[in-house]
């Protein structure tokens, strides 16, 4: 009987122990959630950068999911987990950079104009513009894929506007403000094409700092 009672009392103390480590259990997975998002995070966003230097060296046609995956350093399934089609994952990837590059623009704010004027002719002479260009070429050919990038590049379009009226200091109630940014907008869309074939770095300097001068002008004081 001793032996029993005995026997009786120590397993009396297990469920204690066992619930100071159900206690532990709780935490744990609050405690491991956050690098566990962190890590998806990071996942994600190598992805999307990734993405946009695949678009932007092989083109629409050579910028696999596959492809993708192997430059960011994860599996095809990690990549599908993230973005379940192609179309979700590069749309995803020009608009991730084209947050990051509203971002730096809008870091110049208070800055001289003609720098403002020659910081924005840059964002479309660099990879984003060039994986973008593949992008609307691929979205003029194939349906499912026309309607998001039409509607992302809408969207891309009114913010670039919007960051560079508010950098400039424009006045777009004043007849012709608006059209002088817009003009400007474009000019840098048309450099950005001829740089896909040449380097014309020395031309689009001479050009850019006589369209800033312009700016200047009619933006007024």
């Amino acid at each position: 009987m001793g032996v029993v009672a005995t026997t009786h009392t120590g397993q009396n103390s297990v469920p204690g122990a066992q619930n100071t480590a159900h206690t532990g259990q709780n935490t744990a997975p609050g405690a491991a959630s956050a690098p566990k998002q962190d890590r998806s995070r990071a996942t994600r966003q190598r992805l999307l950068e990734a993405a946009v230097a695949c678009l932007a060296e092989h083109g629409w046609a050579g910028s696999t999911v596959l492809v993708v995956a192997e430059r960011a350093g994860v599996s095809r399934g990690a990549a599908q987990h993230h973005f379940p089609t192609r179309e979700d994952l590069f749309t995803a990837a020009v608009e991730y950079v084209a947050e990051q590059r509203s971002s730096a623009l809008a870091s110049l704010a208070g800055g001289d104009r003609r720098e403002i004027a020659a910081a924005i002719v840059d964002l479309y002479t660099g990879p984003l513009f060039r994986a973008a260009l593949h992008l609307w070429t691929a979205a003029s050919n194939e349906e499912q894929l026309r309607p998001r990038v039409t509607e992302l590049e809408a969207k891309v379009g009114r913010e670039t506007h919007r960051i560079a009226v508010e950098l400039l200091g424009a006045d777009e109630s004043r007849p012709g403000v608006r059209e002088t940014v817009q003009g400007l907008l474009d000019m840098a869309r048309g450099l950005g094409l001829a740089t896909l074939l040449t380097d014309d770095s020395a031309r689009r300097s001479r050009v850019v700092a006589q369209w800033a001068s312009l700016v200047d002008a009619q933006l007024g004081p």
